[in-house]
């Protein structure tokens, strides 16, 4: 493999890494990027369509219950901890599954490079990262380009 390409396929995939981590971070909404949205069928334990308060408490009570690890009816921060990274471990399994689904275009149920890359052009995102087109990305480059993205990312959400 030629220098160039090795070197455009590494920055390729620390871009796209770090963008996904990025994204990840960013999309946390109100309750930070742990917090993931309770399933109606979750509440509706009776499964008559309808959610009363009673299933809200039982739900909430059945939540403090799991993470009270020790079962002493109150939660310590090494529960609270527990608990927080059980929730993020789950999300970025469900994540990192679906990303295998949506990309994974030979069905193997992998991912190689070229998938991972998908539609992305590594010569086109390196051109556009070397801004003085020398053929090298240099450190101040590579942080405008950052910058950028960051900014993007904000307007994208409504930041500005």
């Amino acid at each position: 493999m030629k220098k160039g390409t090795f070197i455009t396929a590494i920055l390729v995939s620390a871009l796209s890494v770090t963008a996904i981590a990025a994204a990840a971070h960013d999309r946390g909404g109100r309750g930070g990027p742990e917090r993931m949205p309770i399933a109606f069928e979750a509440l509706d334990a009776d499964g008559d369509g309808q959610i009363t308060p009673e299933e809200m408490a039982a739900q909430r009570e059945a939540r403090f219950a799991a993470a009270d690890a020790n079962g002493d009816g109150q939660l310590d921060a090494a529960e609270l901890l527990a608990q927080r990274e059980a929730r993020e471990a789950a999300r970025r399994t469900a994540r990192a599954e679906a990303m295998v689904e949506r990309l994974d275009s030979d069905g193997n149920g992998t991912l190689s490079l070229e998938e991972m890359q998908g539609r992305r052009d590594p010569a086109r995102i390196f051109d556009r990262l070397d801004a003085d087109d020398d053929g090298q990305i240099s450190e101040a480059e590579f942080a405008a380009a950052a910058e950028r993205m960051h900014e993007r990312r904000g307007k994208h959400r409504g930041d500005d």
